[in-house]
């Protein structure tokens, strides 16, 4: 079966485009010697964790239990939780993996930590520990240097607890290249203060991690930087187009839709809506839309729940039961609508993935 003849709305991933792009990030940490602990709320997949394992990933990044718990699946020896992990059901759930994989979580409160320090001697288990600073995102994190150092050192002391370095995600790393190099070379100073703080307190410093796709092959910018925590690169999307990450041949999801009216003027509707594309908005470039269309100069430019709105300057070309291929501005979200990706090589479907992470907010 080709692309333009599967059911739609579907999600498809090109698989030779995502392959190139996990092994351009795979072999630029190899290159400047930093490891890679992808995130997998892109994907949400065993089979494509399996792959950056395969490629050289130390370990995976999730944000929530419910997909550590998928993720233990994949045969990784670490995963680390990039959220804060509040309530004594989800420490224990999280406590039971430690008999299958190395349990790594970042906490910026030592009220968390001690939480973790109680669950973790009931169950007779260990957590590693990362201190989570804020390096200019501004959402989670206490402040870079003496105040990161303070925290660590008072969870460094409970029992059942391991504290092994710094976490910090690169947020606020956006924009054109010039910016985000601009913003690099600001937060260096962040992580050289607190990386210089620990190891004044006799802290571990063994793991400094670091986060985002922006920031990911600027990495190497930032001294003390240990690992890398990328997740939206193994498909790419809109926004890292925009911010010339990647061009559009490197983006490897398309959302493939059919046109079911053109009777209204000054539009055509699709059959995707708010259900099956992201309703995040473009955070670069036109910064309009919900994607773009790939067979002619058209954007999705309004969703209801089941309609998507195409607007273009001449919508003459569109035809009720034409098929068309959109990129969508964000593909993490757009993915976790989805029960299953379809898998395409050279404009054929050659298999399918369950999304066995969608939904696994808790």
């Amino acid at each position: 079966m080709k692309v333009y003849e599967v059911s739609t709305p579907a999600v498809v991933v090109d698989l030779d485009v995502m392959e190139r792009n996990l092994a351009r990030m795979a072999q630029y940490c190899e290159s400047h010697g930093i490891a890679l602990r992808p995130h997998t709320k892109t994907h949400k997949t065993l089979e494509a964790a399996q792959r950056q394992l395969e490629l050289g990933a130390i370990g995976l990044t999730v944000a929530k239990v419910g997909e550590a718990e998928v993720m233990v699946e994949s045969g990784a020896k670490e995963i680390l939780v990039a959220h804060p992990i509040i309530g004594d059901e989800k420490l224990r759930r999280l406590a039971a993996l430690t008999s299958r994989v190395r349990v790594i979580v970042a906490v910026d409160s030592l009220r968390t930590a001690e939480a973790m320090s109680r669950i973790a001697s009931e169950a007779g288990c260990n957590f590693d520990v990362l201190i989570e600073f804020d390096s200019g995102a501004l959402r989670c994190g206490v402040a870079a240097g003496r105040d990161a150092a303070e925290l660590g050192k008072k969870i460094s002391l409970l029992p059942n607890i391991t504290l092994r370095g710094l976490f910090t995600y690169f947020g606020s790393v956006w924009g054109n290249e010039a910016e985000r190099a601009a913003e690099m070379q600001r937060l260096t100073a962040d992580v050289e203060r607190t990386i210089k703080a620990f190891r004044e307190a006799g802290l571990s410093v063994e793991i400094v991690s670091a986060g985002s796709t922006p920031a990911a092959e600027m990495s190497h910018l930032v001294p003390g930087i240990t690992e890398i925590r990328p997740g939206t690169y193994i498909y790419n999307d809109l926004n890292t187009y925009y911010q010339g990450l990647c061009g559009l041949e490197d983006c490897a999801v398309r959302v493939v839709t059919t046109v079911v009216s053109t009777a209204v003027p000054g539009h055509a509707i699709v059959d995707a809506g708010s259900k099956t594309f992201s309703s995040d908005l473009l955070s670069a470039g036109p910064k309009v839309g919900y994607g773009e269309v790939m067979e002619r100069t058209a954007r999705v430019s309004k969703l209801n729940e089941e309609h998507g709105y195409l607007t273009a300057d001449d919508l003459t070309g569109f035809a009720v039961g034409q098929v068309l291929t959109v990129i969508p501005n964000h593909v993490c979200t757009c993915i976790n609508m989805h029960d299953e990706v379809l898998l395409a090589r050279q404009g054929e479907i050659v298999g399918s993935w369950n999304v066995a992470a969608r939904g696994k907010v808790r």
